[in-house]
Formats: C-alpha cells, structure tokens, sequence
C-alpha cells in the first residue's frame, strides 16, 4: 500500500482564510477613512489660523487697510499676500483640492462642496478667510456637519 502525500491547501481552507480577510478588512477600511478626514480637517484648522494670523499682519503693516483677496487678483486671487511677506504660496485647501480665493461671507464658504473649483472665501467686514466647505469642526460630506444652518425657528 501506498502512502501518498497531498501538498496544497482544500478549498474549505482557502475560503476560510478568505473570510478571515474580509472581516479584517471591513473593520480596517473605515478606520482608515475616518483617518483620512481627521488628517484633512487638521490641515485646514493649520492653514486657517495660519492665514488669518498673516491677514492681521498685513492689516498691522498697512496701518489697518486689509488685503485685496478676490478673483481676478494675481496668485489666484491671493495678491501680496503670496510672495510676499506674509505667505510663501498659494494655499491648498485639502479638501477641494483647489487654492483660489474670493470675496465672500461665512455661509458662501458653508454652501460649497468637495467639487467647488474654490479654495477660500475672505469676508471683508470681518477680515477672516474661511475655508470652502468647512465649519471649523466637519468637512461638508461628515453627517454632522450643519452647512451654516441655523437651529430653531
């Protein structure tokens, strides 16, 4: 009689492992995501305080006039205030993927979304540069993210 040795895995165990991979990757995946959002929601909080610290600057420097940031403005709307003293380049939001900026107020900069082809809106009556599509706490696509709207009547 005759021994003979199988190498190889059965497909009872192949499908096993497969599973195995796939609960491991449904768990993994979104943690991932979430990462992702987090990472991107830092950036922006970063950029934001950076740029408004340098839109005081500039205001301080010029004896309280503010910067013209609008379209049509060289560096993508930005002016001096790219190249010059107050920032290196033109800022990238990272979650529109896109570095203009316009005039506008808070609730201009709450209605975008990730495909809106502007990075920035300046408001200004209030000197302040927001971020397209971000509250300061959710980026536009995050369920808790409340779009300006005001709560109550």
């Amino acid at each position: 009689m005759r021994n003979t040795l199988r190498a190889g895995f059965t497909l009872v165990e192949i499908l096993i492992v497969v599973v195995i991979l796939g609960i491991l990757a449904a768990i993994v995946v979104p943690q991932f995501t979430n990462a992702s959002n987090e990472a991107v929601k830092g950036a922006l909080e970063s950029q934001l305080q950076t740029i408004n610290s340098q839109v005081e600057l500039y205001r301080v420097r010029n004896n309280g006039a503010s910067p013209t940031l609008a379209a049509g403005e060289a560096n993508d709307g930005w002016g001096d205030m790219v190249g010059g003293e107050y920032l290196k380049d033109t800022p990238i939001n990272g979650y529109t993927g896109e570095g203009s900026v316009d005039a506008g107020v808070e609730a201009d900069a709450l209605a975008g979304t990730r495909d809106t082809a502007q990075g920035w809106v300046f408001d200004g009556a209030t000197n302040t540069v927001y971020a397209m599509s971000f509250d300061g706490e959710w980026l536009a696509h995050e369920d808790e993210f409340d779009g300006g709207e005001e709560e109550g009547g």
